[in-house]
């Protein structure tokens, strides 16, 4: 499929001489509350990875199987993928809550929905209830996920902006690890409350996000977007640098965001939904967006995830108790490989660890397909353990990238305009191939036995040509460049020296092309 020609050059470091190095950001008590309020805003991905590990826990309590007439098959499916059905509902609505009435409000309309249905959930006496507070959780949960990573890029310093958005995604494992351990704590409760307790810890998150989220500031770029420039400037200036709104660096992003939106208002026509089939660089977004959505869910992840238990059985490890407990470890273990590889993106670069992911992933999965199918064929124990250690290496090579990069990726390359509107179609094509993925795996697994591990074989396989030929590397940009390189390394530079200039930063050559840049606006415009 050809070599990397993806890869993007330039140095990115247009903003590096502005930034205060004076002092660590620990120290800077604007930069503890605003990191205070990025972590407050990465807990919304808690609750997605604490759906998924609960029920994968409440599948091994007999007390839960009881109450639900012991489902399997299509049911069982059902009941895993009904949450992101109800996802899917909301997907019309998200963006334009969120570019309408702020990312703010998006997240707090998200998290009063999700407490509200967690309770139906917990009150659950029949598999109808269920169902149905399950799919509400969902349809919540989409208002939340689809503001929550864009107001956490839009706001964070931007030396921060690459690893605090991919501590986002890895957070779904700090959900799934409180759901694995809970569900084991409770395991030995003889009543309900055996799986009504995980299903009300499960509103923990939102709750905390509703009594704190007033605290949060609203994003510059959507203050900008509406024309609150000054109360823009004044959240930059406030959490960037420590109130001083003549601040270079402040000066800077200020600039480029202006320059940025107007570019893709006037002259990019970045506005509605068919914008990102009308140019090559909102076309090449659209491919890898989709591309990566579909890889984070299809790439044998959520067999495991979603039916480990079932799995385990296949392979003859029975013992619930046991079963909980490897769960439980395995969720711990991604946490940690996940989080060191999101604060690590940019030192080694997105592009790397993607391609250092598929490759690992696609050797470790066919690994653990001959350990599958030597124990299925010849009943070999040691085939077995083997396949236990399998499964923690893969997944070693699935956090490195897929667990802390494709939200942070996703939302970087998208312009301000396009930036809620592409993140929902992400979320949609997530989504779609979770909905898939946890219908058709158990009917699969169950049909096909260990057979059903090449079909995963052979799509790891063009998942690693896929990211070699078209993932461009995005390290150390501002937003607005990094979203830029999309429509070519010109663009990129044009929106630097403008910010440079208009900040008064750059050589008098600079503030001469950012002159000669407005003006070619205007005649587009007039035109």
């Amino acid at each position: 499929m050809g070599g990397p020609a993806a890869v993007a050059t330039g140095s990115g470091h247009g903003y590096a001489h502005l930034i205060n190095h004076s002092r660590p950001w620990w120290k800077n008590t604007r930069m503890v509350r605003l990191n205070l309020c990025i972590a407050l805003l990465l807990i919304t991905s808690t609750t997605n990875g604490y759906d998924g590990s609960m029920m994968n826990g409440l599948q091994s309590l007999p007390q839960w199987n009881d109450a639900f007439d012991h489902p399997n098959g299509g049911k069982l499916g059902l009941l895993s993928a009904i949450q992101n059905i109800g996802s899917v509902a909301a997907y019309p609505f998200s963006p334009y809550v969120s570019d309408g009435l702020g990312r703010r409000a998006a997240v707090i309309l998200g998290a009063t929905i999700m407490c509200i249905a967690t309770v139906l959930q917990t009150a659950s006496h029949s598999v109808g209830m269920f169902i149905g507070a399950r799919f509400l959780i969902g349809f919540g949960l989409t208002f939340a996920a689809a503001a929550a990573p864009v107001l956490i890029t839009e706001i964070a310093y931007p030396t921060q902006r690459g690893p605090a958005t991919s501590l986002y995604n890895t957070l779904w494992f700090l959900g799934s690890i409180i759901a694995a351990w809970t569900t084991f704590g409770t395991f030995h409760i003889p009543t309900s409350w055996s799986w009504r307790i995980p299903s009300a810890i499960q509103a923990l998150p939102s709750v905390v996000q509703l009594s704190l989220v007033w605290f949060i500031p609203e994003s510059p770029r959507w203050l900008c977007s509406k024309g609150r420039d000054e109360q823009a400037l004044r959240v930059l200036a406030y959490y960037h640098a420590d109130g001083n709104k003549e601040d270079p660096l402040v000066e800077y992003e200020f600039e480029e965001i202006r320059a940025a939106i107007q570019f893709d208002r006037e002259v990019a026509a970045n506005v509605g939904w068919l914008s990102f089939f009308r140019t090559p660089g909102n076309r090449r977004r659209l491919r890898i967006m989709l591309a990566i959505a579909f890889f984070s869910q299809w790439s044998g992840n959520n067999l495991i995830a979603y039916y480990m238990n079932k799995i385990f059985t296949a392979i003859g490890i029975v013992d619930p108790t046991t079963q909980l407990l490897i769960n439980g470890i395995l969720n711990i273990y991604n946490f940690i490989i996940a989080i060191i590889a999101g604060l690590l993106c940019d030192k080694i670069g997105r592009r790397p660890l993607f391609i250092a992911s598929t490759i690992g992933m696609f050797v470790f999965w066919v690994l653990q397909t001959a350990c599958f199918a030597l124990y299925s064929e010849k009943g070999d124990i040691r085939a077995a353990h083997t396949f236990i250690a399998m499964i923690f290496l893969f997944y070693a090579f699935y956090d490195i990238a897929f667990t802390p990069l494709i939200v942070a990726y996703t939302v970087e390359i998208l312009p301000f305009p396009l930036r809620a509107k592409g993140f929902t179609i992400f979320n949609f094509a997530l989504s779609v191939s979770l909905i898939f993925n946890q219908y058709i795996n158990p009917i699969a697994l169950k049909a096909l036995g260990w057979k059903y591990y090449i079909v995963y074989v052979c799509w790891l396989a063009f998942e690693i040509g896929f990211i070699w030929k078209f993932l461009i590397e995005t390290k150390n940009r501002t937003l607005e460049e990094t979203a830029a390189l999309f429509d070519g390394e010109d663009t990129a530079e044009h929106l630097a020296e403008h910010a440079a200039a208009n900040a008064g930063i750059g050589e008098p050559a600079e503030r001469e092309k950012a002159s000669s840049a407005e003006d070619a606006i205007e005649e587009i415009k007039a035109a």
